[in-house]
């Protein structure tokens, strides 16, 4: 059983959609052994203890970013994490983060990467006037949304669309593309080649 620690900072929707998938069997061999959040008033803190998950909060308002993601790795550690899943994290991790859990990090960006990195990525795509926006599941490495990319949804840009009707419409995307992406992390079946995450069965073609 792979066990999965889930960083959050906010409502906590894609912990939930993961916790659902490993439910009803979609995403089986996995369990959520730990929610981290960095902020006590994150919503999705309650909504973690509502399933019964062990739940911590480890405060970053203040401290220095190493010295905080010190902490969220030793307290991972203690929940013997194989796999790390930031959802809705809304922090910029360091490279201690990166050396605890090389290829074992992932993360969700509601862009089309390696379109639109950074914050706001919706009104970004709305300002830029394309056409297809998205969602991106990705290794995290010690650049900013620039990791391997594993996952990836599209969804029309409509018009009317504001960045919240935008991001409401990938959020959607978001729920099952992050189940998708663990589910072929975890089956071993893919090889890395440069920037390429490529399937086992193409890999050996």
């Amino acid at each position: 059983m792979t066990r999965l620690g889930i960083l959050i900072s906010g409502r906590g929707s894609n912990l939930l959609a993961i916790a659902d998938a490993i439910a009803d069997g979609t995403l089986p061999d996995a369990e959520i052994a730990v929610v981290l959040s960095n902020k006590a008033e994150a919503a999705g803190v309650a909504r973690a203890r509502e399933r019964g998950f062990p739940t911590h909060v480890i405060e970053s308002k203040g401290r220095i970013r190493a010295e905080h993601d010190a902490d969220m790795v030793a307290r991972l550690r203690e929940y013997k994490v194989d796999l790390v899943c930031l959802a809705g994290y809304m922090r910029v991790v360091t490279p201690i983060f990166v050396d605890a859990f090389p290829q074992r990090l992932l993360n969700m960006h509601p862009s089309l990467l390696p379109a639109f990195p950074g914050l706001h990525p919706q009104q970004q795509a709305l300002d830029y006037g394309v056409r297809v926006a998205g969602t991106t599941v990705h290794f995290v490495d010690e650049e900013l949304d620039h990791g391997v990319i594993i996952v990836q949804r599209s969804v029309p840009v409509l018009d009317g669309d504001d960045a919240q009707t935008l991001a409401a419409r990938i959020l959607e995307e978001e729920h099952t593309a992050y189940s998708e992406a663990i589910a072929r992390v975890l089956s071993g079946k893919y090889e890395i080649r440069g920037r390429c995450y490529v399937p086992r069965d193409s890999a050996t073609k």
